[in-house]
């Protein structure tokens, strides 16, 4: 009997909103250029001091017509990404029934910003506010409020592994979608800045004193971002394809990873493995890039193991910084929009191009530099406490 092949996965739209901008031409503009602006100081958040971080600019949807547990900013960001992927999920619902398409993403904050502020009010009125509701902070919220939103009834769930969370829906959406559970899917990941996040990493001695320098002698930490990143996977058009996943965990330790990368490795030759390619063919690697000391020296011996030292690569945290739970999903997409309309600019790879000689060495890219040749296949890492690493390859 001879067995079907197995569907070919589309990414046929992306919706983007981050630091860089709020819509796809701006965000492309930015990232090209190696625009650090999107990061700024601030003073609210940290609970001593202030910090450099990096929030979403301009106004974001009102959300008053929308059930009451549905309001929060993680939320509204997902709204505003939504809004430019209408079109193309109003396309979709026209091939596929409703009942067919899965909601699966990614989040780390979910409504804890507004958990925060409900808290604070009622340390100092003595009862939570009126608007208040748990459910804000439930990490299903996300996935909910997406499927009400689009009026999609198909599985809807969100997935929460910290920083890999919105790369593993990558993985989730694919298994589902080749199984024959559902046909299509909203995938990607959201993550609004908290205070819980910013003073939880500030304790773990984890955030940058200025700017994040991954890759520098001078790195010492993290800014952290916000983000949305939402897309349709869908199997009956398209053009950049999702080829290939890789994930593990090696459990080397709560926070840190291991040392010598041996999970990172294993994810990037399972990305390569499954889409069928080779570490040479390999155009460019965006890397998880966090600027902390043990990740991106972890992150350099595995890049270096599996592909050498000549693979352009560069990490998009010195212009976004870490968006946490939506970092995944948002470097994959900002990975697709480099992509498009036969682009050969790569991601350059924003610091203070001070090298740390300790490193394995890799092939950093810079502002305005050009492919070798049309990119065909770009690969994406993410990693996350606990050792859960993913690695996402697309291409055409």
């Amino acid at each position: 009997m001879n067995k079907k092949n197995p569907p070919e996965i589309y990414i046929s739209d992306f919706a983007l909103v981050n630091p860089l901008g709020c819509n796809l031409t701006e965000i492309k503009t930015n990232m090209l250029q190696g625009t650090r602006s999107g990061l700024t100081e601030n003073n609210i958040l940290p609970n001593e001091g202030s910090l450099f971080i990096g929030a979403v600019q301009g106004e974001l949807p009102n959300l008053s017509g929308k059930a009451q547990h549905f309001n929060t900013r993680n939320n509204q960001l997902a709204k505003l990404a939504l809004a430019s992927l209408q079109d193309e999920v109003n396309d979709l619902k026209q091939a596929v029934s409703s009942d067919r398409i899965g909601v699966i993403v990614g989040t780390s904050t979910s409504g804890i910003y507004e958990g925060e502020n409900a808290v604070k009010a009622e340390l100092s009125t003595g009862a939570l506010p009126e608007d208040y509701d748990y459910r804000m902070q439930e990490m299903f919220n996300l996935a909910e409020f997406i499927a009400d939103e689009l009026e999609i009834q198909g599985p809807a769930f969100t997935i929460s592994t910290a920083c890999s969370s919105s790369a593993k829906a990558f993985i989730t959406a694919k298994e589902l979608i080749l199984s024959g559970v559902i046909d299509a899917a909203i995938v990607g990941g959201v993550d609004a800045l908290c205070g819980m996040t910013v003073n939880g990493f500030s304790a773990l001695d984890s955030t940058s004193s200025n700017l994040c320098q991954p890759s520098s002698i001078n790195r010492d930490g993290i800014n952290l971002g916000e983000a949305a990143a939402l897309c349709v996977l869908r199997t009956d058009k398209g053009n950049i394809k999702l080829l290939g996943c890789g994930e593990s965990s090696d459990a080397h330790h709560m926070s840190a990873p291991h040392p010598e990368g041996e999970g990172a490795i294993t994810t990037m030759q399972q990305a390569l493995t499954t889409a069928g390619i080779l570490a040479s063919d390999v155009d460019y690697i965006n890397l998880h890039g966090t600027a902390t000391i043990k990740n991106d020296a972890m992150e350099s011996i595995a890049v270096h193991k599996v592909f050498g030292n000549d693979t352009p690569c560069s990490s998009v945290k010195g212009m976004i910084g870490h968006t946490l739970g939506a970092a995944g999903a948002t470097e994959i997409g900002l990975c697709w929009l480099m992509m498009q309309d036969n682009n050969q600019i790569l991601i350059p790879h924003c610091w203070d191009n001070i090298k740390d000689d300790s490193l394995a060495q890799i092939a950093l890219t810079h502002t305005g530099q050009k492919s070798k040749n049309p990119i065909k296949y770009c690969l994406s890492n993410s990693f996350a406490f606990g050792g859960n690493n993913v690695s996402i390859i697309i291409g055409f």
